[in-house]
């Protein structure tokens, strides 16, 4: 009787042992969400629903884009800190969401180092410096060496205080030695509106939002802060060939899992999201955005939050950014 016991409890055991392995290879068996920390049309949105079309493809299981918005992406990323850590629920975090607003949000509800599980990083999104058609300078230097002459009085529109390109724009002024009046709006399209009708002067955002705007003339293009030329754009320098050397605040964007998602779990997803994301589909779809793909393992995603993290850490501090 006793070694009936005893053979039943190691077959418990084995069975509990066989758990993990058994999830992974089920998964996904229902639909999975990811939550986007934006509005519906961005560049995050537009980057996430590419991605979530090609899983839902390679799972046979439909990928559900749920926005949820709000202080900065906190809200959308605080929801997820908090889901089950199952791999059903899953972020779309970027530069913001994780290493900026730990630096200018006063008590953020999660913690980017402990509050989730990297799985990888998707792509990263070059920003385009570009200005209305009728201001005179015409290049990177003729905005620098203006804005030195003339201090406050030229102005730049953002997606809000602690986006990605108010983070940008302030790092490009303290490199500049320049004074540029920030003007925050509520989303990038109406910075980009007034952007037409020159109540701002410059913006620094992602190609998709100003590309009509450049191709009817009434935008003009200064510099892609990116290492290389963009395939939308080969024709406008980077930041280097215009001049300013070591300048590169190009957001990026990567799926990450409540903490304590199972490992294996974790692989299987890093490894399905490198597989769509290699695809040319995927490579044309995200091109015309201006978006640049780019995977690694959850691991080198951790790094690359903490080194981030760092990073702008100096900025927000010797720029004295804050939420206004």
């Amino acid at each position: 009787m006793k070694s009936r016991a005893f053979l039943l409890s190691l077959l418990s055991l084995a069975a509990l042992g066989s758990l993990p392995a058994q999830a992974q290879s089920n998964f996904p068996n229902r639909p999975v969400k990811l939550v986007i920390p934006f509005p519906a049309g961005g560049s995050t949105d537009i980057i996430g629903r590419a991605l979530a079309q090609q899983l839902s493809d390679l799972w046979g299981k439909q990928m559900v884009v749920d926005n949820r918005p709000g202080a900065g992406g906190s809200i959308g990323a605080d929801f997820v800190a908090k889901a089950p850590a199952d791999g059903y629920t899953l972020l779309l975090g970027h530069t913001g969401t994780m290493s900026v607003n730990p630096l200018i949000y006063p008590n953020l509800p999660y913690d980017p180092a402990k509050s989730f599980a990297p799985v990888s990083l998707v792509t990263l999104l070059p920003l385009v410096f570009a200005a209305n058609a009728t201001i005179p300078p015409k290049t990177v230097s003729e905005v620098i060496s203006y804005a030195q002459a003339n201090p406050g009085k030229m102005n730049y529109g953002s997606a809000g205080n602690g986006s990605a390109n108010h983070l940008a724009m302030e790092y490009f002024k303290l490199l500049t030695k320049t004074n540029i009046v920030h003007v925050p709006y509520k989303g990038t399209a109406p910075a980009v509106t007034d952007l037409l009708s020159n109540q701002v002067s410059l913006v620094m955002v992602g190609a998709a939002t100003v590309l009509p705007h450049i191709q009817s003339g009434r935008v003009k293009v200064l510099a892609v802060a990116s290492p290389k030329r963009l395939e939308v754009l080969p024709d406008a320098p980077t930041m280097s060939e215009a001049g300013l050397n070591n300048f590169d605040p190009s957001p990026w964007f990567g799926i990450l899992a409540p903490a304590g998602t199972p490992p294996e779990l974790v692989a299987k997803i890093n490894a399905d999201i490198v597989k769509v994301m290699g695809t040319e589909q995927s490579r044309k779809a995200l091109a015309s955005e201006g978006a640049v793909i780019m995977t690694n393992t959850p691991q080198q995603f951790a790094d690359l939050i903490k080194a981030d993290l760092q990073r702008w850490s100096k900025v927000v501090k010797d720029t004295g950014m804050k939420i206004e």
